[in-house]
């Protein structure tokens, strides 16, 4: 195990009923809120309405700031951080999953940024975040561990490029964690969410600088096995109350800093290839991890068989004794779990054009370049892409 520093300052208020308490997480940061949240599906069932009677019961002045979609934008970023700052809110309330929490934490860093600051510069590593508002969240879909991590992903229209943000600054100060608020989710974005969760974890336990790590890897392996058993029981019976509340919780931890500390530096291919995806086609994000998270496993397995075939063993029982074999064995497994669950495991699948694999991984290139990934030059990317067409 290598050496870290590990510090996660993110209260979590989690159960049943704890939506009720978001005002006074509110208020202990601040007394006008700039409540961002989606479309209107918090509306619809009901979320919104009790999140608003915890606010007004609290005291709170709040402006509302809707409209954020499931790949968010940074157009809709520079609209809530011109209405922020005109309204002169003091907290930051994000409603939502993944992309209305890095909305809301983009949006506190970028009312707080210098006058004449180009926002997208922070993604792109020209400019550091160096304040921002304190950001709250109730968190209504589990995926990308937003509410208890210092990152944000936003897509630039104008670019088609999909960059990350990361600072202390952005953590949330305290998230509210309600698992009866997944009830409501479709299938597809229950399948979606685990699929995010699983490639969180995945991405890490392959991707990083420790030979030796049998503890972050049971911790992987044990939470992956969780988040199957627990999806396929809500996608049998969606009001499963305690399936859902292990997905909310493991889904948190999967992306939270603990299954990586002490695995030195990790990267995230599978995350970076799918960022093109879902920048030039609008995909849903967990759709496209699970066709790029095979095809990464598939050819990188042979430069490190031993530890693809320890995850096929494991969670998949797979009793395969030559490693080469195991895991092969083992990433079509996952695959077919993909498949099972209803999330799509080919470029064909997702309606993405295969003969324009060369524009996707010129664009993912230009990803792996900024965050330092020398090894997925332009034509190591297509050659991941062409086996997502199988």
């Amino acid at each position: 195990m290598q050496n870290f520093v590990f510090e996660n300052p993110t209260r979590i208020i989690f159960g049943k009923g704890a939506i009720a308490r978001t005002g006074g997480e509110v208020k202990r940061f601040g007394n006008k809120a700039l409540l961002v949240y989606g479309m209107s599906s918090i509306r619809k069932n009901g979320i919104y309405d009790q999140v608003m009677s915890s606010l007004n019961e609290a005291g709170l002045s709040v402006i509302d700031f809707p409209g954020v979609r499931s790949n968010p934008v940074l157009s809709h970023v520079m609209k809530g951080i011109e209405t922020a700052a005109a309204e002169g809110v003091d907290v930051i309330l994000a409603a939502g999953g993944g992309s209305v929490i890095d909305t809301a934490k983009t949006i506190a860093a970028g009312v707080k940024a210098e006058p004449g600051d180009d926002i997208w510069e922070f993604f792109t590593f020209k400019k550091k975040i160096r304040s921002a508002l304190p950001v709250v969240t109730v968190l209504t879909v589990s995926a990308s561990a937003s509410e208890m991590n210092p990152t944000a992903v936003i897509t630039n229209e104008k670019t088609a490029q999909k960059y990350t943000i990361s600072s202390p600054l952005i953590q949330p100060r305290a998230s509210v964690l309600d698992p009866t608020v997944l009830f409501s989710l479709t299938p597809e974005c229950s399948a979606y969410s685990s699929v995010d969760i699983i490639t969180h974890m995945l991405e890490g336990y392959f991707n990083n600088r420790e030979p030796e790590s049998p503890l972050q890897d049971r911790f992987v392996e044990g939470i992956m096995k969780t988040v199957m058993e627990s999806t396929e029981a809500v996608l049998t019976d969606p009001r499963n109350y305690n399936a859902r509340a292990n997905i909310m919780w493991s889904a948190t931890l999967a992306f939270n800093g603990l299954t990586s500390a002490g695995m030195g530096p990790v990267s995230y291919p599978a995350h970076m290839i799918e960022h093109s995806l879902s920048a030039l086609y609008d995909i849903a994000h967990g759709a496209g991890l699970s066709i790029t998270l095979p095809a990464w496993m598939s050819r990188a397995a042979p430069g490190n068989p031993s530890k693809f075939a320890r995850l096929a063993r494991e969670v998949f029982g797979v009793r395969e004794i030559n490693d080469v074999k195991a895991a092969a064995e083992g990433i079509g497994l996952l695959k077919r779990w993909f498949s099972a669950i209803g999330s799509p495991v080919s470029l064909k699948e997702a309606k993405i054009p295969e003969d324009e694999i060369g524009r996707i991984a010129e664009n993912a290139a230009a990803t792996a370049a900024l965050w330092g990934m020398k090894s997925y030059s332009r034509d190591v990317i297509a050659e991941i892409l062409n086996l997502c067409k199988l």
